[in-house]
């Protein structure tokens, strides 16, 4: 019922900033919440930041005051602004979206922050 589209990852030096969006379709008028989880290499899938349909955010310790999540008007795109990026943010990026009858994942996008 709800699809989702991820763009924006690429590969960045340290310290460098990289804008991530995702945009979602279907119905979307169902979707309470959306965010970012990442998972790197032989680790668990982490939620990075969401951000509620009310404007709620919730970020990861490790990324406060370096990501900035965001939505539009319409409440059908989230992006996240990632700034003073570290080797140790490597990891696919999943967009997420949540309604109240399950969870919908975009199909991943890779960000590498190496020097």
């Amino acid at each position: 019922q709800v699809q989702l589209v991820e763009s924006g990852g690429g590969s960045v030096q340290p310290g460098g900033s990289l804008r991530l969006s995702c945009a979602a379709s279907g119905n979307i008028f169902s979707i309470y919440a959306m965010g970012w989880y990442r998972q790197a290499s032989g680790k668990q899938r982490e939620l990075v930041a969401d951000i509620t349909s009310g404007g709620s955010t919730n970020y990861l310790d490790s990324v406060k005051g370096r990501f900035t999540i965001s939505r539009d008007n319409a409440k059908n795109t989230v992006s996240m602004e990632m700034n003073s990026l570290k080797p140790e943010d490597t990891a696919v990026y999943y967009c997420n979206a949540r309604t109240n009858k399950r969870t919908y994942w975009g199909q991943g996008t890779q960000v590498t922050v190496s020097s």
